[in-house]
């Protein structure tokens, strides 16, 4: 039953010479990995919008336009940057992988530690996101948030994403050219009224401004540190390069171009119909949803935006499990995170890397309640502090090439270096209050993380490799001497099959019994005589009526003894029922035992099942 719904819902298992058609056509690509850059439109200028009309007195909207301004060149320069990732890393792994190569090992886990956490507040903003554009237009949907988030993040995305690239592409491309060609017709339309109708293209309270002192200045850099949540996902692409058909690195670098072209033309279009409408916010109601409802009024066109801006919005959170999967699965080869994330799953996803996302977003989206404000709060430090980390390590990439050309080059990937490493400190001094001291922390601390991970897995193949002691013992061919021990509670079937089985492996074995009650203790040593299997019964006295520890006990005065044995091997002897709840009926002493005991250095422990037919 439970194979049966595991097919249903993911699939057939598909066989690695399949993993070509895994790959993406750059239409295809441009929509899996851009929607979380391209939908941020939906959340992104809003964000700088509220910050500049939070502080009643101070006359700030006018400071939109400058902020959509420097956001767009700072978009340029990024994204420029990052094509350059792309083409001189194409087997993946962004700004961990070329820092890696570049600038060695702590910036490299600086960089992963900082994409690691945009990607699963990507997720978790997305998600979010998502819920507030549908509540907006149908506002008696408020107050289940939280469920609606939770039931897409596991129900939606998890689930099509482990069904494979591919079924997630074809799943997700379309609601995104959808949501492009509402905005695209929200911009054209939008900007057309405000030049054709007799009215002021900008109106003079949506230019109003406060003279730039020092409590402006904080003020302006704050709301430019939010509107530049507009620029995150920029990174997937470069993340993701060997998910894209052949040529790779081409692909990826022509994607990137399209994606940064198409959001800076919806970034400078949304803050223009913004400052044109003079948006403010209301409760439950995002901007966007206003600008709809101005340029088209509450008909089907207002409609059709809210709802494929409430899809992409879940779907932006795609752009999370195509990046984040592959990253950490080149992280674990590396060693720095648990190995099996390095694991493609049976649809030849990195599913356990999807599982591992999906509970992180979720548990982002519980502790803040949905709350897209907080959770902007914690947004862009990470993705602007790997922006600055690839594009350093971009400048000493090409300065160690010298290739054709590798001066513009390096110049364009030091200026964006230095405008992302200035933003990082905006985003540090105007959000540390609002949140962002969590990132502050979490970088460093994951960063820690991840090299006790990579420590233990030096430790492990130290302690694993054959040593010329061990060589030179096994080509004495001396064999190792074997204690077997078979802990017993009565003579049945399954313990005289457990006894054939250490016979097999071992010359000397013993049964072992624990007395817990002298009369049941008595019946057991006569039914042993009885049987006389011609192996040693050993019995315990446990007054006390414990069972595992007088057994743990007994194995461990043997080692403590230092006997004639190099090994002492525990066989247990259990019985497996023919019905799941039947196991309910029965003690898990076996179970306990087992673990316990594989915690002792020269203690094997091996459990013998014996199948009831009923």
């Amino acid at each position: 039953m439970f194979s049966f719904i595991r097919r249903l819902l993911i699939g057939q298992p598909l066989n690695n010479k399949d993993i070509a058609h895994e790959q993406l056509p750059k239409w295809k690509a441009l929509s899996i990995f851009s929607s979380d850059a391209l939908s941020s439109v939906a959340y992104g200028p809003e964000q700088a919008m509220v910050i500049l009309v939070a502080t009643p007195g101070l006359i700030s909207y006018g400071y939109l336009g400058p902020i959509a301004g420097a956001i767009f060149c700072l978009l340029l320069i990024v994204a420029l940057s990052y094509a350059q990732v792309a083409k001189a890393n194409p087997a993946g792994g962004g700004a961990y992988a070329i820092a890696k190569k570049n600038l060695g090992e702590m910036p490299a886990l600086v960089a992963a530690a900082s994409v690691f956490a945009d990607y699963i507040l990507t997720a978790a903003v997305s998600v979010s996101a998502g819920t507030d554009a549908i509540i907006s237009a149908f506002p008696q949907l408020s107050g289940i948030q939280v469920n609606l988030d939770l039931f897409v993040l596991f129900f939606v995305l998890m689930l099509v994403n482990l069904r494979g690239i591919r079924e997630a592409s074809n799943a997700f491309v379309f609601p995104t050219y959808a949501f492009l060609f509402g905005i695209t017709a929200l911009i054209v339309t939008g900007v057309f009224k405000a030049f054709t109708y007799h009215q002021a293209i900008i109106p003079a309270v949506s230019m109003e401004t406060k003279p730039l002192d020092w409590v402006m200045l904080f003020i302006v850099l704050r709301a430019f540190a939010n509107g530049c949540s507009s620029m995150t996902g920029i990174e997937a692409i470069a993340d993701s390069v060997p998910l894209f058909k052949k040529p790779e690195g081409h692909n990826a670098v022509a994607t990137t171009y399209w994606m940064a072209g198409i959001l800076g033309f919806m970034v400078l279009g949304i803050s223009f119909l913004m400052m044109h409408y003079h948006v403010i916010p209301l409760p439950n109601i995002t901007a966007l949803s206003q600008l709809a409802e101005h340029v088209f009024g509450r008909g089907l066109l207002y409609y059709y935006i809210q709802i494929s801006t409430m899809i992409v919005l879940y779907l932006a959170a795609n752009t999370a499990y195509n990046g984040l999967p592959i990253l950490l699965s080149i992280v674990a080869k590396d060693g720095y995170m648990p190995r099996y994330l390095s694991a493609r799953g049976e649809r030849l996803t990195y599913s356990n890397n999807i599982i591992l996302l999906t509970l992180a977003a979720a548990c982002l989206i519980i502790i803040y309640n949905g709350d897209i404000v907080h959770l902007i709060s914690l947004y862009a430090i990470g993705v602007f502090l790997s922006f600055t980390i690839a594009q350093v390590s971009m400048v000493i990439h090409w300065h160690r090439e010298r290739q054709k050309g590798w001066i513009i080059r390096a110049i364009i990937n030091g200026t964006g270096a230095l405008v992302t490493g200035i933003v990082v400190l905006i985003i540090t001094a105007t959000k540390f209050f609002q949140g962002a001291w969590i990132i502050i922390i979490f970088i460093p601390v994951m960063t820690f993380v991840f090299k006790k991970i990579r420590h233990h897995y030096n430790d492990v193949a130290e302690q694993l490799s054959l040593s010329q002691r061990c060589l030179g013992k096994r080509a004495r061919g001396q064999k190792a001497r074997n204690l077997a021990i078979v802990p017993i509670a009565s003579p049945t079937n399954v313990v005289a099959e457990t006894l054939d089985y250490a016979e097999s492996i071992s010359d000397t074995v013993i049964a072992l019994y624990i007395v817990t009650d002298e009369e049941a203790g008595r019946k057991i040593k006569e039914k042993w005589a009885d049987w006389d299997p011609g192996i040693q019964l050993v019995t315990v006295n446990s007054p006390y009526r414990f069972v595992i520890q007088p057994i743990i006990d007994f194995i461990g005065e043997l080692q403590m003894q230092r006997c004639d044995y190099d090994y002492i091997t525990v066989i247990i002897p259990e019985f497996e029922t023919k019905k799941w709840w039947h196991r309910l009926l029965h003690g898990q002493t076996g179970w306990i035992l087992r673990t316990l005991l594989i915690f002792r250095e020269d203690v094997i422990v091996a459990t013998i099942p014996y199948h009831l037919k009923k």
